[in-house]
């Protein structure tokens, strides 16, 4: 299990391009479908852990997911923390290796052109890593079913309104956070 559990956040730390949330998709894949470590509400809800902690998202979800993977399958709670440090530990790994020498290798050409245009490619990469995690989040666990019904309408009136908060009128992220537990919370308590 913890081999299994270390292989697989090496592997997605090799793909950090664009921080944590272009890794969500990389993540579910993994813990969810390919491994079966967790069902997707469980994804869902340590997702939105992960976003209202402090630190980088994808560490975030990474600890929560091994944890998560190792109680799942049967081991006690404190195996459950050593394989949310594992986790952690794999996922980074590689970044910071590989950071050390980009760096070093940035330092000596940063003015090559073939450079400029590979950092030029990567950024739309990103965007497009990002887009698939915020799809891969539209999904009956996180609005609820389609139709008229409460869940769905209040989620997507929720969405609507933190987007063009946050998108056109800039808002403060944790405003936008608390506003919307306040709002769930009067919903969801009627």
């Amino acid at each position: 299990m913890f081999l299994n559990l270390f292989w697989t956040f090496l592997k997605i730390g090799i793909f950090t391009f664009g921080g944590g949330y272009s890794m969500i998709a990389l993540i579910q894949n993994e813990v969810v479908e390919k491994n079966g470590w967790m069902t997707a509400q469980e994804f869902t809800d340590i997702l939105a852990i992960s976003q209202m902690t402090p630190g980088p998202v994808g560490i975030n979800t990474a600890t929560y997911a091994g944890y998560t993977a190792v109680v799942n399958s049967g081991l006690p709670g404190w195996q459950g923390v050593l394989g949310s440090l594992l986790a952690s530990f794999a996922v980074i790994l590689l970044p910071v290796v590989a950071m050390i020498v980009v760096f070093s290798f940035l330092s000596c050409h940063k003015d090559n052109k073939i450079i400029s245009t590979v950092f030029q490619v990567l950024r739309y990469t990103v965007i497009g890593l990002i887009a698939a995690a915020a799809l891969l989040l539209m999904t009956t666990e996180s609005f609820g079913v389609p139709g008229l019904n409460r869940q769905f309408v209040v989620s997507i009136v929720l969405f609507a309104g933190v987007f063009y908060f946050s998108y056109f009128k800039r808002t403060n992220t944790i405003l936008l956070i608390l506003a919307s537990g306040v709002i769930g919370l009067l919903v969801y308590s009627v």
